[in-house]
């Protein structure tokens, strides 16, 4: 009988910067019930970012580790490693985000809030603030489940990490008390289709573990070679684990909830969620495709292809109509997936490592796009109406500056990480012969500098009308996740060089 059970070998070093995650969610859940409102709010932001940047300075210690742990179900490789480090710096430049303007009433530092109340408006509002504390523990849990899903080497431990990651974020979702019934909308949307595309990824495990009789990666890849079972259920398995997947990836035609989303959601959260989400949605997207069905790449390919096109230009077309920021930022997320599909689809080295530097480089650009935009505000809070930025160049040179750096970025101009991440996916899909998907990539950043351009002509061109508002002065926090996120830009056009080797490096599977 002893022999029949044996307990899997874990190496908890490699699993530390998870658990270090876990861990903290865990803690910050008991500082919620041990402390008063005031103390929490204090407590809950450097414990945060303590447990992030430890967790960071964990994954930099073990860079060069290669394993498979917890009985096969997690692979440690260049990819997962590379992916956990992206996806710690970006939550930490979104903590400092959700630290400085906190998700409900006034939009103002919660200890500020506290301090300067002096009405008993202003305390109410203040009491408000202090109640956001719940925010940091749910975004710990979210980003250690980011991190597991990019390191999931079964099926079915991907599908409870991606279970990890997702439920916060609908909490996360419904947090903007200002505009409390389009949050909880947009939350509502997102938990409703986010069941749905868990429930298509957990049928296609079933029709996986039907065809393999496994669902650990090297298994389905075994399996697709010797396995008498019908191919049938490897397609349709596929299909359906293809849905979870870039359902999360926000690819058309699962792409419907993003705007809302993005509109309804706090912005600091939409942050998070434009960055990490991304990453953690095509990490699991490039391990399934590269590990597991590598081998039945001549059927896949011409299908995600397909979806790669649908997206770039729906992204793009729907771009040009939007007259909201947050909903233009999203149409913008389509479209950036698709040419992020292009580096998915080549399935060759470079492939893999133009898709981990453009993951990288759009993460901190839309970082600061939505750190700008927290910073455009009236009496009702922030003005994402696209009329409301008129003539902002003149009232506020310096941001609109930096978010007009930004959008060349996003349009892919030279000198900036956008113009670097195109150039290298499109690279990649030249030489692996999808030639087809180039041109349509080229097509819709044509048509998607044009929203971009606009908003840029709206606001140095434009008179600023009396109802333009104002921008804020941003607190050290947002002051320092706005220098990262445009300093990353600048940096990764100008010298790419400085992430290119990592990337290259980093560009390999373990099996």
């Amino acid at each position: 009988m002893s022999d029949s059970f044996k307990l899997p070998n874990i190496d908890y070093a490699a699993l530390a910067p998870m658990l270090i995650l876990f861990g903290v969610a865990c803690l910050g859940v008991l500082v919620e019930a041990a402390f008063r409102r005031f103390s929490r709010a204090r407590i809950q932001l450097p414990l945060a970012l303590l447990g992030a940047v430890a967790a960071l300075i964990v994954v930099i210690a073990t860079a060069d580790k290669r394993t498979v742990t917890a009985g096969g179900a997690i692979a440690v490789d260049g990819p997962s490693l590379f992916l956990q480090g992206s996806i710690l710096v970006l939550g930490i430049v979104a903590l400092l985000l959700i630290g400085e303007r906190t998700l409900e009433r006034g939009g103002s530092f919660v200890a500020q809030a506290a301090v300067t109340a002096n009405t008993e408006a202003d305390r109410a509002q203040a009491a408000t603030a202090e109640g956001a504390s719940e925010v940091y523990p749910l975004t710990m849990f979210a980003l250690g489940g980011m991190m597991l899903f990019s390191s999931a080497n079964d099926l079915l431990t991907m599908f409870v990490a991606l279970e990890v990651f997702s439920l916060p974020l609908y909490l996360l979702c419904a947090l903007a008390r200002r505009r409390r019934l389009l949050s909880q909308e947009a939350a509502m949307k997102y938990f409703l289709l986010g069941s749905f595309a868990s429930a298509f990824f957990l049928f296609g495990v079933a029709m996986i573990y039907g065809f393999a009789g496994r669902v650990d990666f090297r298994g389905i890849d075994e399996a697709i070679v010797g396995s008498p079972a019908s191919p049938v259920l490897l397609y349709v398995g596929l299909s359906m684990l293809a849905i979870g997947l870039l359902f999360k990836a926000a690819a058309v035609p699962f792409h419907v909830w993003t705007p809302d989303v993005y509109q309804g959601a706090p912005t600091p959260i939409t942050a998070l969620m434009a960055a990490c989400t991304k990453v953690a949605a095509f990490g699991g997207l490039l391990r399934v495709l590269y590990v597991a069905f590598g081998r039945s790449q001549w059927d896949f390919q011409p299908v995600i292809g397909t979806i790669a096109v649908l997206t770039m230009l729906v992204g793009a077309v729907l771009a040009v109509t939007q007259t909201d920021i947050k909903r233009l930022l999203a149409y913008s997320s389509i479209a950036n997936a698709g040419y992020l599909l292009i580096g998915v689809v080549a399935l060759n080295k470079d492939g893999l490592s133009s898709s981990l530097f453009y993951l990288v480089a759009y993460g901190f650009t839309v970082l600061a796009a939505f750190g700008v935009v927290t910073l455009v505000r009236d009496a009702d809070g922030e003005a994402t109406h696209l009329s409301r930025w008129a003539g902002l160049g003149r009232r506020s040179p310096l941001f609109a500056a930096v978010f007009t750096f930004i959008l060349l970025a996003f349009a892919g101009i030279p000198l900036t990480s956008g113009f670097t991440a195109k150039f290298g996916v499109f690279a990649a899909g030249v030489e692996s012969g999808q030639t087809w998907l180039v041109i349509a990539g080229v097509l819709s950043s044509a048509i998607l500098a044009f929203p971009y351009l606009r908003v840029v002509v709206l606001m140095w061109l434009s008179e600023p009308a009396e109802s333009t508002p104002s921008v804020s002065i941003p607190g050290a926090l947002t002051s320092a996740a706005l220098m990262i996120g445009t300093l990353a830009t600048l940096a990764l056009g100008v010298a790419p060089t400085l992430l290119l080797p990592i990337t290259t490096k980093a560009a390999e599977f373990i099996r």
